[in-house]
């Protein structure tokens, strides 16, 4: 993937080094013209969900996406589906193949099992959503790093042999995204939900959603036309509209 299929109306600005592309992005978000991706080269403070840090070795990708959508937050918060889309794709691009690849709600990839790429999505007083995303490119965390309960973390590097650079990624990952966003403008969230549930994982599954302080334990059914995760369980069908799940 080349410079040359950059999107149209999509700005980059690619940083040597910075302490987070979603602290980045707060900063820059009022003077960007159009929707911009933010890569940082090392990033030294990245964020993960529920304030953790993102542990975030020299050589994987740690970029932001700023942009802002129309419509309220719910809408805006279905790009988590969107950006899962386009790494999936991206990593096809990336390495010509899509064994052991899938999306695991509300905001992972996985690979061969293990956690490859995870997505934030952050609004500011200005208006504009922020999309961070990293991907273990040449380096996984360490395990002791990592939350208890939490998919063990792997790399693209390890799993597949690809040596793909932060750059490289990002010229097949936003082209990935105008197509999908472009998408979801003319036809709305079904065909992404669709194309989202027809690479989930666990999909038809036992799996435990947690919400805060509680537990749900069910068949994972769906994602409904919200977003929620939609679980059977012997008191019926209950809808997650956000939490973490685990497997």
């Amino acid at each position: 993937m080349s410079n040359n299929d950059w999107p149209v109306g999509y700005g980059r600005i690619i940083l040597p080094e910075v302490d987070s592309t979603l602290s980045e992005a707060t900063r820059q978000a009022p003077s960007l013209a159009g929707p911009t991706w933010i890569l940082a080269l090392c990033q030294t403070a990245g964020r993960a969900r529920r304030g953790r840090a993102w542990v975030d070795p020299v050589g994987n990708f740690a970029a932001t996406l700023v942009m802002r959508p129309d419509g309220g937050p719910d809408r805006a918060a279905l790009r988590s589906f969107i950006a899962s889309l386009a790494l999936y794709d991206a990593i096809v691009a990336v390495t010509g193949r899509a064994t052991g690849l899938a999306l695991k709600w509300p905001n992972d990839v996985l690979l061969n099992g293990g956690k490859l790429a995870g997505i934030l999505l952050e609004s500011n007083g200005t208006g504009a959503l922020s999309i961070g995303i990293g991907v273990n490119l040449l380096n996984a965390p360490d395990k002791a790093q990592v939350e208890e309960r939490a998919v063990p973390p792997v790399s693209l590097l390890s799993e597949t042999g690809a040596d793909v650079t932060p750059e490289d990624f990002l010229n097949a990952l936003a082209p990935a995204f105008a197509r999908y966003e472009a998408q979801f403008n003319a036809y709305g969230f079904a065909p992404i939900r669709t194309a989202w549930l027809d690479r989930a994982a666990r999909l038809g599954q036992v799996i435990t959603a947690r919400m805060g302080t509680t537990e749900q334990t069910g068949t994972f059914e769906t994602v409904d036309d919200s977003g929620a995760l939609i679980l059977r369980t012997n008191q019926g069908q209950q809808a997650i509209p956000a939490g973490e799940v685990h497997f």
